[in-house]
């Protein structure tokens, strides 16, 4: 584990060593948030001064309240629906929990390390405990009062950590999960979301990241991973088959989750605007588009489509697209679902079988493979001959370049978030212990840890 660990920093090195390089070369301006990226930053001189737009406040708000539910029920059903009935209040219990905690933890020192001040790797102190932020500053967005901008951010916060559940579910203790929820919050997601939306390195060298592809879905699944690795396979694993106890209920959460969606995605463009509306449209296409692909590979290689195909596609699109909703056009978009669609379909069947790790509902085959795909194709379908915008400067944008920045900056990713996430598993693990005992496990967590069940015979 050492060796690996002194690997992964290593990596980790070199990465930020090669994107900083970039960071110095790029003509592109520093985004102070995933909202600022939708269009070319103005010189601070020439910046208008801040003015509250009551149709911007109202939109924020809206979305925000949206996110919250691709959270809350969206998030914690469909993993719920994808376990067996004797876990499903485990996963509702670690998802709502998990929301809480990291709500909390936002305000306390989140925003104030990932939006304020100019390290590369982290922001400063200035607003811990969200001092300075009252009801007459604005932050990082010039039409929307502080803290509105707070809360929608915190929201992102939130569902990245609980993202993570899916990869341990059914096996994994419940103070475990808290204290990596902690710690990985503290150390993997809040440098990220500074280094990519905050003025730190990839935004500087001009990653594209509309919405969180690398921040959110590459993180969280790169987390999933290594926890299903590190937590063990479950018991009966390649033995038993763990089907899903309610498709009904994970339809549901899907459903929840692309509407939550539009929140994520068009109001990351910080506004009521047209970038907003492309975003919205966007992340309508690239859905559809990926649901579309995944049931029609399930198709030709198993000879029947499935429901859970077709939700499992849908969430592959809106990974997907997040990078990209707000630079690339609709058919680029139409094109990213399609791809997306049929990577996802692999990395959650022959990627799995490759990796033979037990990632119980495929958090990094869905999300880590989405957001890897998403991010780079936002690279091809930003370019203006292509239907998109051209990113945060349009006159000097170069697909190949941006290409290889985008690739730079899922390498980066994936890299620490293993570090990240691996240190953060260790810790709970020598604390409390990641796993429940055997006997546990079989019996189920609804019982054997919160002492309840979800369904009564």
């Amino acid at each position: 584990m050492k060796k690996l660990l002194a690997s992964l920093l290593l990596g980790l090195s070199l990465l930020a060593g090669g994107t900083g390089a970039l960071a110095q070369a790029a003509s592109a301006p520093e985004p102070a948030a995933a909202a600022q990226a939708a269009a070319p930053t103005a010189p601070a001189s020439e910046a208008p001064a801040p003015k509250l737009d009551s149709g911007d406040t109202a939109w924020m708000l809206t979305s925000t309240l949206l996110v919250i539910l691709m959270t809350l029920p969206g998030l914690a059903l469909f993993y719920g629906g994808l376990g067996r009935s004797k876990n499903m209040l485990s996963v509702l219990m670690q998802v709502f929990v998990i929301f809480s905690l990291v709500s909390v933890l936002w305000a306390m020192y989140g925003y104030s390390l990932a939006f304020s001040g100019e390290g590369r790797f982290v922001g400063g102190l200035a607003k811990v405990f969200l001092r300075g932020v009252n009801m007459e500053t604005f932050g990082a967005l010039p039409t929307i009062p502080e803290y509105v901008f707070v809360a929608f951010q915190g929201t992102f916060a939130a569902i990245t950590v609980a993202l993570v559940v899916g990869s341990f579910a059914e096996r994994i203790r419940f103070s475990a999960v808290l204290i990596f929820s902690l710690l990985w919050f503290s150390i993997g997601y809040v440098p990220m979301a500074h280094i990519v939306w905050g003025g730190g390195l990839l935004g500087a060298g001009g990653a594209l990241d509309f919405a969180g592809g690398t921040v959110v879905h590459i993180n969280a699944g790169m987390a999933g991973l290594v926890g299903a690795r590190l937590v063990g396979r479950r018991i009966g694993f390649e033995r038993e088959a763990f089907t899903p106890h309610s498709l009904t209920l994970t339809m549901v959460g899907a459903s929840l989750l692309w509407v939550g969606w539009f929140g994520f995605n068009a109001g990351s463009a910080g506004a009521a605007n047209a970038v907003a509306g492309l975003a919205f449209v966007n992340t309508v296409l690239a859905t559809a588009a990926a649901a579309l692909s995944w049931i029609a590979g399930e198709a030709l290689h198993k000879g029947k489509a499935s429901m859970l195909g077709a939700a499992s596609g849908a969430v592959a699109g809106l990974v997907a697209v997040t990078p990209a909703a707000g630079f690339v056009g609709p058919m680029g978009a139409i094109a990213i679902g399609m791809v997306a669609g049929l990577a996802c379909l692999w990395g959650v069947g022959g990627l799995k079988r490759m990796l033979r790790v037990d990632d119980a509902f495929d958090v990094f085959g869905v999300h880590g493979v989405g957001g890897i795909v998403g991010a780079v194709l936002t690279g091809v379908f930003a370019a203006q001959s292509l239907g998109g915008t051209g990113g945060a400067a349009p006159a000097a944008f170069d697909m190949g370049a941006q290409v290889w920045i985008q690739f730079k900056s899922v390498l980066f990713t994936l890299v620490w978030s293993a570090v990240t996430s691996f240190i953060a598993y260790k810790a709970a693990d020598l604390l409390v212990g990641l796993r429940v005992g055997e006997e546990a496990e079989r019996q189920g967590l609804d019982i054997t840890s919160h002492g309840e069940t979800a369904y009564h015979r």
